[in-house]
């Protein structure tokens, strides 16, 4: 497919009916598990989950479990309502107005979003492994059998080959993929690029999105397209391909040599729980996803433990990557959000560069 076809698919609006979709995706979604009782003691609660889309298998395990727990504890019950889409557009939602109480995001610059808007105010780094309740690597899916040999980042470049990704407009995961395509090329893990070389790596950035078919609005609905038919590989979590070949999928993960590290956060949104009066339970649903039973069932769902003793426990499940490098590499999001994905960012600019904008 030419990607000029389907540039309307890149740079569109960025989610205009944010509020409406994340507010008919909560209001739709069905509770974790059917509640009955309405509590003895305690009455019922109801809590907003606002999350991106790869999570949700795990979430639909670990909410069942707390809502017993908190039943057997205070004889109250929680209803929980979920809404997933993809991290950007799930953060700029509740800053529009989208009332979770939660925000259990793909990245930290998606949570300062809702920080720098006001509605988070406590310190949600002061969490455990500075509030990043799981972590995952950028990955590839591959067909069965891997029939076009696919190994590492500079296969992608080839000729012919099409590439999944999703939009950078709205999906945390595709700005995780970008600077993980483009951190190896400078560091050296790309054939043709020679370390440090930046004008080298812009090049690979763009010989890539050369081979980007479809850019869907997030993870999520990015593999589902994969597992459809469309295109050779797809750039995604490392869970995302897990959770798929649990599920029956027959594609088959690739790590390249060298790639990112996701560090997914979660934060309390204050401006939300004062105004649901659910602060109590709210908190002790965060504090319940760092504890070891949780983040066994992150772990189950291919999700990388930050909790060491989980990691080393599940360490088996995870082959170690032979060049594996942080946010850090670009100095944080706070530099990496502006420096790619910016006005005049080295991401934006490729993209126009594909499309011909910059003629």
């Amino acid at each position: 497919m030419n990607i000029v076809k389907v540039a309307h698919r890149w740079f569109g609006q960025v989610l205009p009916l944010s509020i409406l979709l994340a507010v008919l995706l909560a209001g739709c979604a069905a509770p974790a598990s059917e509640i009955s009782d309405t509590g003895s003691n305690g009455g019922t609660v109801k809590v907003t989950l606002g999350a991106y889309t790869t999570p949700r298998e795990a979430y639909r395990e670990l909410i069942p479990i707390f809502q017993q727990q908190w039943k057997e504890k205070t004889g109250q019950t929680v209803e929980f309502e979920e809404s997933y889409l993809g991290s950007g557009a799930q953060s700029r939602a509740i800053v529009e107005g989208f009332e979770a109480d939660i925000a259990a995001l793909s990245l930290e610059a998606d949570i300062v979003r809702i920080e720098e808007a006001g509605l988070i105010t406590n310190d949600w780094r002061s969490k455990p492994y500075n509030g990043m309740v799981s972590t995952s690597i950028v990955a590839f899916a591959v067909r069965e059998g891997n029939p076009l040999g696919i190994k590492d980042w500079a296969d992608l470049a080839k000729p012919g080959v099409e590439v999944l990704t999703p939009n950078a407009k709205t999906s945390g995961g595709a700005m995780w993929n970008i600077l993980a395509l483009y951190g190896a090329a400078r560091r050296g893990f790309v054939e043709g690029v020679p370390e440090g070389d930046e004008a080298a790596a812009q090049e690979f950035l763009v010989s890539v999105l050369e081979n980007v078919t479809v850019m869907d609005k997030g993870a999520r609905e990015s593999i589902t397209n994969f597992e459809k038919g469309v295109g050779d590989v797809a750039i995604t979590y490392e869970n995302e391909v897990l959770v798929g070949q649990q599920s029956g999928q027959t594609y088959e993960l690739v790590i390249p040599r060298s790639t990112l590290l996701i560090e997914n956060p979660i934060a309390i949104v204050d401006a939300s729980v004062d105004k649901h009066g659910n602060r109590e339970v709210v908190e002790a649903f965060v504090d319940f996803l760092f504890t070891t039973e949780a983040q066994e069932i992150f772990a189950k769902y291919g999700l990388r433990s930050p909790d060491p003793k989980v990691a080393a426990a599940t360490a088996d499940r995870y082959p170690p990557v032979e060049d594996l490098f942080t946010i850090e590499e670009f100095g944080g999001w706070e530099n990496a959000t502006p420096t790619f994905f910016g006005e005049n960012g080295i991401y934006v600019q490729a993209a126009a560069r594909v499309q011909g904008l910059d003629q």
